[in-house]
């Protein structure tokens, strides 16, 4: 039993369900807060409580501090639930919630505020031994002349990136000595319109890596362990589209290399709950880009194979409990797909809001559907397109692949577009099918390279 007795669940859509469910599975009282667009949400008619915080813009209600806080205060909870997205890595609301009186089901607000920070966080795993990509070693500053020296120490192609970028934006290939400085000008200057931030700094380009990603939990006791590794390769425009766990092609003792690296990274920088380390993957080397503070879009696929559920654990940890598992108790079974599934048409991938007029989910032994959506639900306009993700599970890589095309088959959602049709094509790619495609493989099969 946790010593949490109410969570305040501070999202919406599949995620805000999955906290629900995890919350009652552990005999744990739930808060939905909501806004006027959402009021017809899942899990805010099952919660035990529901708060509207605001009007259907994100700014006036779920990313409005104040309005949750007061949220919390009013039904009495004893803790706050960020999910993804939002609020979930935002220090200033970790630390309001604390000093609320709330327990933040998080890392403190100070790993945050690092790891939010890209320069900040090379800075601190470097110096906890986690392999990064060969780069500046800090922000770039006006200096030309060592801009040009940092260049050509790393090696072209370089890529100049925002510190405090994220989602695809505040990056700049830089192939040739020429665009350099204009480069760092343009990407400083759109990481200050974007982030508030103009600060940049340079790393090595690496053309045609893998994006491999480790998932860790901490308590706050000093014990840290990983759950193996995910494949998030399949992106287009830097958004992740198809994961998968295991990695194709990744041997166990470098699986437990990495792993290890990671958990121990955790403990020199007094980590507090889920996290998930991000690597490019290249020529079997690992380097770090960033770190996710919070639970990832794709932790099913590790809940698959692991049988470890995240959020439960995230739940437990930030109740003050020591991790219920040890490194010893990790056991990698079988082979796990996560295909997400956004309301937007499947060939211009333009959102598709609307009333879903007939849905029927797909089901049998090794699926799972995450999903806040049902018959007559009217999927808004003004959120992420994202209404679901299908995960398969089985005995391998193949067997998985079989259930996910059976099941993205069954799958009926009429009354929107949905990108089911396109996760139907990469099932059923060749490459695919064989595994260890590089992160620009989708663009260059949907013929979008840039």
């Amino acid at each position: 039993m946790s010593t949490i007795k109410k969570v305040l669940i501070a999202n919406r859509g599949e995620i805000a369900l999955r906290i629900l469910r995890a919350c009652k599975e552990l005999g744990i009282q739930t808060v939905a807060v909501y806004s006027t667009a959402d009021k017809d949400l899942k899990h805010v008619r099952l919660a035990d409580e529901a708060v509207c915080i605001g009007p259907h813009q994100s700014i006036k209600s779920y990313l409005n501090i104040p309005a949750i806080i007061s949220a919390a205060e009013v039904t009495h909870a004893d803790a706050i639930h960020p999910g993804y997205g939002f609020l979930s890595e935002n220090a200033d609301f970790a630390e309001q919630v604390e000093q609320s009186g709330f327990i933040f089901i998080g890392p403190r607000a100070e790993n945050i505020r690092v790891m939010g920070d890209k320069v900040a966080a090379i800075e601190a795993m470097k110096s906890s031994g986690v392999p990064c990509v060969p780069g500046s070693d800090g922000a770039l500053d006006d200096n030309e002349k060592r801009s040009f020296k940092l260049a050509k120490e790393i090696g072209l192609p370089i890529i100049i990136k925002a510190s405090g970028g994220g989602g695809g934006r505040g990056m700049r290939v830089v192939e040739s000595e020429k665009d350099l400085i204009e480069s760092i000008k343009l990407t400083q200057s759109e990481a200050q319109s974007f982030f508030g931030n103009g600060e940049v700094y340079m790393e090595k380009f690496l053309t045609t890596p893998r994006h491999v990603e480790i998932q860790v939990l901490a308590d706050q006791h000093g014990n840290a362990i990983h759950l193996g590794e995910r494949d998030c390769s399949m992106q287009r425009r830097h958004q992740k589209v198809v994961e998968e766990a295991p990695a194709p092609g990744i041997s166990p003792k470098l699986r437990d290399k990495i792993g290890n690296i990671c958990a121990e990274a955790c403990k020199k920088i007094k980590y507090r709950g889920a996290g998930t380390f991000e690597f490019l993957f290249d020529n079997d080397r690992f380097y770090f880009i960033e770190m996710n503070t919070r639970v990832q879009v794709e932790h099913p696929v590790t809940e698959m194979i692991t049988g470890v559920d995240i959020v439960r654990e995230q739940i437990l940890i930030a109740g003050g409990e020591k991790l219920s598992l040890t490194q010893e108790d990790i056991e990698i079974k079988g082979h796990a797909i996560e295909c997400r599934i956004n309301a937007e048409d499947p060939e211009t991938f333009m959102p598709s809001p609307g009333k879903i007029t007939q849905y029927h989910a797909a089901g049998g032994l090794g699926v799972r559907i995450d999903s806040h959506i049902y018959n007559g639900y009217n999927v808004p306009p003004h959120y992420d397109s994202m209404i679901g993700k299908v995960i398969t599970y089985g005995e391998n890589r193949d067997n998985a692949i079989i259930k996910m095309q059976n099941a993205l088959d069954e799958m009926v959602i009429d009354g929107i577009k949905t990108n089911i049709p396109l996760q139907r094509l990469i099932m059923n790619d060749k490459v695919f099918k064989k595994g260890g495609m590089n992160i620009h493989y989708l663009e260059k099969m949907l013929g979008e390279e840039e």
